[in-house]
């Protein structure tokens, strides 16, 4: 999962599944969140417009990116 916040447009990408350009479906889910979807149906990220203001104080304080757990071979 990767959380990435761009100050500039502030928008805030909750990416729970990385897809390939071009292959995710996007709902509207309300003025500024936007759910992406991949060909399998399953949600795969949220899309937040406004993040200072939708998400507030609290997008000042944690920004995090945490990778899957790789296991060593036995």
């Amino acid at each position: 999962m990767k959380i990435q916040y761009d100050a500039e447009v502030d928008a805030l990408y909750i990416e729970f599944k990385q897809l390939e350009p071009g292959t995710a479906e996007n709902r509207e889910l309300s003025k500024d969140v936007i759910a992406n979807y991949g060909p399998d149906g399953k949600l795969a990220g949220l899309e937040i417009l406004n993040a200072s203001s939708v998400v507030g104080e609290m997008l000042k304080k944690v920004i995090l990116e945490v990778s899957p757990v790789q296991h060593a071979a036995a």
